[in-house]
C-alpha cells in the first residue's frame, strides 16, 4: 500500500483561481496618459484607487474642448478657446472659473470645487506662454478632503 504525503497533492484549479481574485485588487479605470501596464494590470496601467480615478477624471473633463468627445459635443471645460484671447489674466480668471464649475456641476455634481489659482509663465518664449491652473477641491461623499489638480494650457 503506497502513502502519500497531503503536502505533495497540489490544489485545485477552482482553488487558484478563488486565491487569485482573493489578492488581486480591482482597478477602477485606465490610467491617463496611457502607458503600458504592468504583467497583472494587463496592457495598459490602471488606477485602482477611487480617489486617483476622480482625479483623472476631472483632469480629462477640464483639459477636454467643445466638440472633441464624440457624441457628447459640449462635454468638457472648453478652455482652449481662452488661450487664444488671452487678453488679461484677470480676464481669463473669470472666464474660467465660470467655465470649469458650469462643466464640473454638470458634469461630476459629486465634486465641490475649493479654490482656483492660474499663472502665466512665459519666460521660455516671449511670444508664447504657458498657463498653470491650480484647483482645489473635495469629494465629500468619499470622505476625499483637500485633493489638488493642476494643468498646463499654453497660450497660442
Amino acid at each position: 500500500m503506497a502513502t502519500y504525503s497531503f503536502k505533495s497533492v497540489g490544489k485545485t484549479q477552482d482553488q487558484i483561481i478563488s486565491e487569485v481574485l482573493a489578492t488581486s485588487a480591482i482597478p477602477f479605470g485606465i490610467k491617463t496618459p496611457l502607458e503600458l501596464g504592468s504583467k497583472s494590470e494587463g496592457i495598459f496601467a490602471m488606477n485602482y484607487s477611487i480617489e486617483d480615478q476622480m482625479a483623472d477624471n476631472l483632469r480629462n473633463l477640464l483639459l477636454t474642448n467643445w466638440g472633441e468627445r464624440l457624441g457628447l459635443y459640449d462635454f468638457g471645460a472648453n478652455l482652449k478657446p481662452l488661450t487664444t484671447d488671452l487678453v488679461s489674466q484677470d480676464d481669463f480668471d473669470t472666464q474660467a472659473i465660470t467655465r470649469i464649475r458650469d462643466a464640473v456641476g454638470r458634469w461630476m455634481p459629486y465634486i465641490e470645487l475649493e479654490t482656483f489659482s492660474s499663472q502665466i509663465d512665459n519666460l521660455e518664449n516671449k511670444n508664447t506662454g504657458v498657463i498653470r491652473v491650480n484647483i482645489k477641491y473635495n469629494v465629500p461623499s468619499f470622505g476625499a478632503f483637500g485633493k489638488g489638480l493642476q494643468i498646463v494650457l499654453y497660450v497660442i
